[in-house]
Order: C-alpha cells, then structure tokens, then sequence
C-alpha cells in the first residue's frame, strides 16, 4: 500500500461518489418535498442506463452518441417519472408512508419488467466516447482514465446547478415553503400540485442522468437498479433525510469508504462502507446534517 496506491484508490472512489451523490440527491430532493420514499428511484436510474445505450447505439456511437444520450435519456426518464406522478402519486400525497413504499416498490417492479420486455436480459455496453478515451498520468505517474474526470468535473457543478435551483429560484423557493406548510401555499394561490410535480420530476431526472454517466463504466444490465437503491437510501439517511448537502456528504463517506475498504482488505472490502454508515448513525441518529423531517 503506498502513496500512489491510495492516491488512485481516492480518485476511484470520487468517480464512484459523483454517481451516488447525483442519484441519491433526487431521492433526497423527493423525500425532502413530497416525504416520498420512493423505492422506484432506482428503477428508473436502470432505465436511464438502458436508455444511454439505445440512443447511442441510434446515433452511432463514438461522442454524437454519447451526448445525445446525456440529454435525451435522462428527459425520457423525466417524462415517465411525470406521467406516474400526474397518473397516480399526485393523489396520494397525504396517505401513510407504508403505503408510499409499497406503491413505489410495485413500480420498481413494474419498471424493472418493463425494461426486460424491452431490452432483453442480455447484458449491454455503452462505449466510452472518444474525447474521454485514455488516461491522464496522477502522482507517481499512475494512469486515470479521462472518463473519471469527467465525472469529478460533473460532480461539482451539478451540486451547484441543484443547489441554485433549490435556493436561488421561485421554484425551489416555493417547494421548499410548501414542504413546511402545503396549506399556507396554496392558500395564496399557488398551485402546489404542479410545484410537486416539477420537484419529483426533477429528482427523477437526477437518477436518470446517474444512469447515462455510469454506463459506460458498467455492465448495463437487470437488477442494476437493487443495490444502488439500497446504498442512495442509506446514503440519504447518513446524511439527513431531504438534505442535499447531506446527501454529498454521504456519498463522500460512502464512496471513499467503499473504494479504500477494497484496499485495505479486498475480500471484505464491501462492508467498509456499510459500516461507515452504522458508526455514523450510532453518533448522529438523524445523520450528519440537519433532516428536513
């Protein structure tokens, strides 16, 4: 284990952080709002995926494909996401969380065969375009591939981008009032249904987008979607439930912890970052960040 070796491990676990921040950033962003904890999200982060390879397969590959991918994927994500909500979830707002949960869990479900009807069960490859192809030399003269800087200069500018839509915006401005008191916003004439709808397709559209930019870094294939809901979950409870700041946090720890476990002890090198979310918990029960719950 020397310098080097770490140095490259760090950066490693910073490509992983920049998916898991952008995915578990529109599960927070929902939860945040419309208190929805919406199991689909995953779901629709595999469809996003597939979606990447289709329209770069439609546009021939190489960059054209890749950038039309990034675009039009995570806006056909955004597009299933606003059916759903205006479909079914628009109406059931105020019921109990447990029923959130198995309503957004048969979507998962729905989603997941949906996406074998249309793409098969055989595995898919997106093809890292051609700008991003190669390496830059690190420390030491360790290689990085060109792909996962892109993704640590991603990374940074979509927290901005997020952070000025909720802040700085009438929009964000107003979901934020109607997550406090939906009644006194709509009093004044808002029509807070269709804030609830900009704000969950706008967190969809997150795990959209973390699905094109994993893809061609993964086999794009089934079951992709379960074990990156569980970690954006934990991810948004480590960092306080609705808190997008804390969601960055918590894919920092998560994703650093995950990628230093590997080498620090290979076999086991999975737990690390599950138990970096139990330490974190038994401190701070409501996670690092004040929760908007």
């Amino acid at each position: 284990m020397d310098v080097t070796g770490v140095l490259n491990q760090v950066f490693v676990g910073l490509s992983r952080t920049v998916i898991l921040f952008i995915v578990s950033s529109g599960l927070s962003l929902i939860l945040g709002v419309l208190r929805i904890p919406n199991v689909a999200h995953g779901s629709l982060y595999m469809i996003g995926a597939f979606m990447a390879f289709t329209l770069s397969k439609l546009f021939g590959g190489g960059d054209m494909g890749f950038w039309m991918a990034l675009i039009g994927a995570p806006l056909a994500v955004a597009l299933i996401s606003l059916v759903a909500e205006r479909g079914i979830f628009q109406y059931l707002y105020e019921r109990e969380h447990l029923m959130l949960i198995l309503l957004t869990f048969a979507f998962s479900l729905v989603f997941g065969d949906l996406v074998k009807i249309v793409w098969g069960g055989e595995y898919k490859s997106v093809p890292v375009p051609y700008m991003f192809q190669g390496f830059i030399p690190l420390i030491g003269g360790l290689p990085f591939p060109l792909y996962n800087l892109f993704l640590l200069v991603c990374g940074p500018i979509i927290a901005i981008l997020l952070w000025l839509l909720v802040n700085k915006t009438k929009i964000g401005k107003i979901a934020r009032a109607a997550a406090v008191d939906m009644e006194m916003v709509g009093a004044v004439g808002i029509n807070v249904s269709w804030v609830f709808a900009s704000v969950f397709v706008i967190g969809c559209l997150l795990a959209g987008l973390g699905g094109v930019l994993v893809a061609p870094t993964v086999s794009v294939t089934l079951g992709m979607d379960h074990t990156l809901i569980i970690e954006a979950f934990l991810i948004v409870i480590m960092g306080g439930l609705g808190n997008i700041w804390g969601a960055l946090l918590g894919a920092l720890i998560f994703g650093l912890s995950q990628s230093l476990g590997i080498l620090i002890w290979p076999q086991f090198g999975i737990i690390f970052p599950y138990l970096a979310v139990v330490i974190v918990l038994i401190f701070r029960p409501t996670g690092l960040l004040k929760a908007t719950w």
